[in-house]
């Protein structure tokens, strides 16, 4: 077995590692820096996180083209929980905090 018969098997780990890296670093380094408007912060760290999620999503959990149906809708599903319950939270905290403001 040679060594780059080894390697060959992580090249897609490695480049998601340093995909996600550098996608962790940017927005660390944009609120460090401050060079930008708090919102356009939080929207270029919002879309950085998407982008993450599907780094993730493909060199990680090797979820691509050829993935069954049932675990695509798996996915879905758990992503809609997820936004219902990240949604759900936001909604109550607002509206407590709107009313403890009045």
């Amino acid at each position: 077995m040679q060594s780059s018969d080894r390697f060959e098997g992580l090249q897609p780990y490695i480049t998601g590692f340093v995909l996600a890296l550098v996608l962790t670093v940017i927005p660390f380094g944009l609120v460090a820096a401050g060079l930008l408007l708090p919102f356009a912060t939080l929207v270029i760290i919002a879309i950085l996180a998407v982008v993450q999620v599907v780094v993730h999503l493909r060199y990680f959990l090797h979820v691509g083209q050829s993935t069954p149906r049932e675990n695509l809708l798996t996915l879905a599903f758990a992503a809609l929980l997820i936004f219902i319950m990240i949604g759900g939270s936001l909604w109550i905290m607002l509206d407590l905090n709107a009313r403890m403001m009045s």
